[in-house]
C-alpha cells in the first residue's frame, strides 16, 4: 500500500514562504507522476503542480513564478517550494502519485496539510 506523507505547512504571513514536503512509502520512481492539489474552503480541489517521472515539471499559469515544484530521488520525497505567499494560498495542500500497473490507473494521496496564509 501506497503511503504518501505531508510536512512542512503552518501559518505564514503574507509575502513569506514554506516548503512542503511529501514522502513516499517506496521509490517515487514507480509512479509516472507525482503532484501538488490543494483545497481551499468551500471550493473544489485544484492542481498546483506536477513532476513527471523523467523530471518534467509543470504548474499552474496562476502560480507560476512563485511555486517550484521538485524531488529529491534519494529520499523519495517530492517538494513544493511556495514563495511571496498571499492570503488566497491558505488551503489544505495534498500530495498525489500516480501509476499505471498494467492497464489500470492508481492515484494515491495523502492525509493533506494545512497551510494559511495572514495578511
Amino acid at each position: 500500500q501506497v503511503q504518501l506523507a505531508e510536512s512542512g505547512g503552518g501559518l505564514v504571513q503574507a509575502g513569506g514562504s514554506l516548503r512542503l514536503s511529501c514522502a513516499a512509502s517506496g521509490s517515487i520512481f514507480s509512479f509516472n507522476a507525482m503532484a501538488w492539489y490543494r483545497q481551499a474552503p468551500g471550493k473544489e480541489r485544484e492542481w498546483v503542480a506536477t513532476i513527471g517521472n523523467d523530471g518534467s515539471t509543470a504548474s499552474a499559469d496562476s502560480l507560476k513564478g512563485r511555486f517550484t515544484i521538485s524531488r529529491d530521488i534519494a529520499k523519495n520525497t517530492v517538494y513544493l517550494q511556495m514563495n511571496s505567499l498571499k492570503p488566497e494560498d491558505t488551503a489544505v495542500y495534498y500530495c498525489n502519485a500516480h501509476e499505471w500497473i498494467g492497464i489500470k490507473s492508481y492515484n494515491y494521496w495523502g492525509q493533506g496539510i494545512q497551510v494559511t496564509v495572514s495578511s
